[in-house]
């Protein structure tokens, strides 16, 4: 293990961020980052500061086939056979794979990103058709138009659906990502890291753009009710929210996945290892939720007719599924 993987590894056993340590070595945060990612390496005498911070030896951090300090698994109950378990129960993943990962991730962004685009831009069309027969201002009867809007609607859905299906494919390899603890050699986390601080302002940039987005798009729909507008007027406000939606939308899945594929790289936001084997708890409880909550809404569906009302139940489930799995990991605790 070289100094910097060892500089890596140390700080994340204390719990510091890379912000936290160079604050107690009185450096830049982006001067850790060098150092962990190989990119240069600490003075003789930030060595020594180390050294004290992290309670290991010089030696231990300038030998690459140095042994494990004793200090640093003193906490576990058996010592070096226990840390040697636990890293044989780590996925190792390499560089190349991280990089291929990445590569597949940034690719299959765009399709998932177009995708959703089209889904919310499916109904734009059904919608003006019928609105534009119903007011007479084409030469189609209504039960035409709404045949020709559906069968637009289904085709981009499809063009949708396959993008998603061999996007999901591709990536399905990768996982474990997601639910595993990793364990990565050399290299990847600096990778990751400087991918990471890279991409950063742009994955800001896009969730501000997508929010004003979503809230301009209202408007036009506030706009024609304020000045009592024909119904034409309400079809064309409908339509263009959803365009606007449909820019949106896909800033927000874009940016997402590529900035999450640094976060499961680096076990970071929602894919620390606590949260991985939160989920994994979690697994069999989801399944028999989500079973039961299609049952409902199926059965109150059909013994009701008012599926236009019913919808509501999945918005109501999906609250009430956050609050089952914080009371779950209440009863873990105790």
């Amino acid at each position: 293990m070289i100094l910097a993987e060892k500089i890596t590894k140390l700080r994340k056993q204390n719990g510091w961020s890379q912000e936290e340590l160079a604050a107690r070595l009185d450096i830049s945060r982006q001067s850790v980052s060098k150092w962990e990612s190989a990119a240069s390496i600490p003075d003789l005498d930030k060595i020594i500061k180390l050294s004290e911070i992290f309670g290991v030896s010089t030696d231990y951090l300038l030998k690459d086939d140095a042994e494990e300090e004793v200090g640093v698994l003193s906490d576990l109950p058996d010592g070096g056979q226990a840390a040697a378990n636990e890293k044989n129960t780590l996925r190792t993943v390499s560089v190349e794979e991280a990089n291929r990962y990445m590569e597949l991730v940034e690719r299959g962004a765009k399709r998932i990103a177009g995708g959703v685009a089209a889904c919310v831009l499916s109904p734009v069309f059904l919608i003006l058709i019928s609105g534009l027969a119903e007011e007479k201002m084409i030469d189609m009867s209504d039960n035409a138009a709404g045949c020709i809007g559906v069968i637009v609607l289904l085709l981009i859905v499809a063009g949708a659906v396959s993008c998603f299906v061999m996007t999901g494919m591709q990536l399905n390899r990768f996982e474990y990502m997601e639910k595993e603890a990793l364990l990565l050699e050399y290299g990847v986390a600096g990778i990751a890291e400087m991918k990471r601080e890279h991409f950063e302002p742009v994955h800001k940039k896009c969730i501000v753009s997508g929010v004003a987005l979503c809230i301009v798009s209202v408007i036009p729909m506030f706009v024609a009710a304020a000045f009592d507008s024909a119904d034409i007027v309400y079809i064309y406000s409908v339509d263009l929210l959803l365009v606007l939606v449909a820019f949106a939308v896909p800033l927000f899945v874009w940016s997402g996945m590529i900035y999450g594929s640094y976060q499961k790289l680096l076990e970071e936001g929602e894919y620390t290892r606590e949260k991985k084997l939160e989920n994994k708890r979690n697994d069999n409880l989801s399944t028999v939720y989500w079973c039961t909550a299609v049952a409902i809404y199926l059965a109150i569906s059909f013994l009701s007719g008012r599926w236009d009302i019913t919808w509501v139940i999945w918005p109501c489930a999906g609250v009430l599924f956050a609050a089952v799995c914080g009371v779950a990991a209440m009863i873990r605790k105790k």
